[in-house]
């Protein structure tokens, strides 16, 4: 194939690609994360292989390239992945504080603001 015929299907498969994953759900996003992460895997330990069977260096370079590409894209798959499961797990629930403790008022004593009922003691001393 030339070069313009690869470059158009790279383009198609660019766009579509995009479409695709675009109309995923939320909810199925975490298991095709989960299955496109085993096929990056599969392509890692290609580029390996291809880089331990290199000739030349310009083919050394390329595969040691797609080898670094392609453990940045593993690992971050399966950190996305970590971060839609927590997504999915939930908020932890805080315990719960506990109440401030208040002094209970001793009985017949009034609180603040609440006037003094009026005894023998307290008509004296206003007098």
């Amino acid at each position: 194939m030339d070069g313009i015929s690869l470059l158009t299907i790279t383009v198609l498969a660019v766009f579509v690609g995009f479409e695709v994953v675009s109309k995923v759900s939320s909810t199925l996003h975490t298991p095709l994360m989960s299955g496109a992460n085993a096929i990056h895997g599969i392509i890692l330990v290609g580029a390996i292989i291809v880089a331990g069977q290199a000739t030349h260096p310009w083919v050394l370079a390329v595969a040691l390239l797609a080898v670094v590409l392609a453990t940045a894209n593993l690992v971050g798959g399966f950190v996305v992945t970590d971060r839609m499961l927590e997504m999915f797990r939930g908020r932890k629930e805080k315990p719960a504080k506990p109440a401030p403790e208040v002094e209970a008022p001793e009985v017949g004593v009034p609180g603040p603001g609440v006037p003094k009922p009026e005894t023998k003691e307290n008509t004296e001393a206003t007098r």
